[in-house]
């Protein structure tokens, strides 16, 4: 079982390089978006006032993703944040989820997740 402080560490790195591929992908993009991180909460404002909010959930060992098409739980699962209903990978996710919604393109590096035993 990995510590609340690697816990912490290791999903405050993720939601930076989530933040960093925004910047990337809004660089170069045609949709209007903005985001901010503050206190491991990540808030992305899409072009028609809705938003999509990554949040670290210490207790469970969580990435919470909140969208306009629900609510989404990524545990760690071999190095990366896995859905726990689909299974999905966190970034692959992300994009599905901002293209829908924000009408955005993103590219996510690999979003590793700690390794827990």
């Amino acid at each position: 079982m990995i510590t609340d402080s690697e816990f912490i560490l290791a999903a405050d790195r993720t939601l930076a390089a989530i933040g960093g591929a925004l910047d990337a992908a809004l660089e170069s993009a045609d949709a209007d978006a903005d985001w901010k991180l503050n206190d491991g909460i990540l808030e992305i404002e899409c072009e028609d006032g809705s938003r999509l909010i990554v949040n670290r959930h210490v207790p469970n060992r969580e990435i919470w993703v909140a969208a306009r098409a629900g609510g989404f739980h990524f545990k760690p699962v071999a190095g990366v944040w896995r859905d726990t209903r689909a299974g999905d990978e966190l970034g692959a996710a992300l994009a599905a989820l901002l293209r829908a919604q924000a009408s955005l393109d993103v590219t996510f590096p690999r979003l590793s997740a700690p390794a827990v035993q």
